[in-house]
């Protein structure tokens, strides 16, 4: 039966006997195992059916412990660490010998992050060992922010979920990798680029890459509902190409009208990209269980945060 409790101790317990344990960050909630557990790590694997190809991010919570993990920092991935840490940037790096080629799906660099969210800081400060952490979501489907999301997802499957409330930011870390000491953003997130950008100068963006990724979130195809779900920069006119059908609508600030329309979830009455980021991966989970024919997705304007947002709706949405 699974658990959901703040109980750090308890959480501590079963990532010591090499279980799974569901943790809060700032982003989403992630999918735990220690790093040096092949029986955890292939759990992980296992559970969210995610393919051994698509590399894992390694939590730690003290940059003073990135010499442990990482054999070669550049300069600006420094000033990056420096500027963001604790929070919702990844960063990838070479990695020591020591760290699991499981993890890394066989490359030479990992994924690693501080995340920014007190409960989680907590149980890595208890831990002989930084925690591998996918989102905790069967592979593909709408990132959870919420302790009943994973509920929802893995049932008995998981022993327990460190409840932490709900993610603060609601999408995903930006994740930037540097193949030639040159800042590269793999995957847009929670980190505009234009924040980036005020540390390192003007930054290159690689962000999809269907075979052997060089970072997790790189596939076209990922954070989908069950449901059709479409994107369109012109909402009232895409609606009239579903003319009989149960439409719910995922809107940045302002409600439409129209008689198809089951439900409508508005990101940010306000306009506000943080509070829409947010409030994405909810409204994506309460539409997807109206038994709708379709949904559809307002395009965000493609600046800060909206790029980030877009790049999501981009990856769930039928083209």
């Amino acid at each position: 039966m699974t658990i959901t409790s703040k109980d750090i101790q308890k959480a501590v317990e079963i990532l010591n006997k090499e279980e799974l344990v569901a943790i809060p960050t700032e982003t989403v909630y992630g999918l735990a195992g220690n790093i040096y557990s092949e029986k955890a790590i292939r759990k992980i694997f296992e559970m969210k059916n995610r393919p051994l190809f698509n590399p894992l991010i390694v939590h730690i919570h003290s940059i003073n412990q990135l010499n442990e993990f990482i054999s070669y920092i550049p300069k600006k991935a420094l000033l990056l660490a420096n500027a963001f840490w604790p929070g919702a940037l990844t960063l990838v790096l070479k990695k020591k010998s020591h760290v699991p080629d499981l993890i890394t799906s066989g490359k030479d660099s990992v994924a690693i992050r501080i995340p920014n969210h007190p409960v989680t800081l907590a149980l890595l400060e208890q831990l002989n060992f930084p925690l591998a952490a996918p989102s905790a979501n069967p592979f593909g489907c709408i990132s959870p922010t919420k302790a009943i999301h994973v509920e929802e997802y893995f049932g008995n499957n998981i022993q327990m979920v460190l409840d932490g409330g709900n993610c603060k930011n609601g999408i995903e870390s930006t994740i930037i990798g540097f193949p030639y000491d040159e800042p590269v953003v793999y995957r847009l997130g929670a980190i505009s680029i234009e924040d980036i950008e005020k540390v390192v100068g003007k930054i290159e963006i690689k962000n999809k890459k269907e075979s052997t990724p060089d970072a997790p979130g790189m596939l076209s195809k990922h954070y989908a509902p069950l449901t059709n779900t479409y994107l369109a920069s012109n909402i009232e006119q895409f609606i009239k190409s579903f003319p009989d059908k149960k439409i719910g609508l995922l809107l940045f600030c302002s409600e439409v009208n129209a008689p198809q329309i089951i439900h409508q979830e508005i990101l940010s009455k306000n306009g506000n990209l943080e509070e829409a980021a947010t409030n994405l991966y909810s409204a994506l989970h309460l539409l997807d269980k109206l038994n709708l024919d379709a949904i559809i997705a307002e395009r965000l304007p493609d600046i800060g945060l909206g790029k980030s947002i877009n790049d999501r709706l981009e990856r769930a949405t039928k083209k």
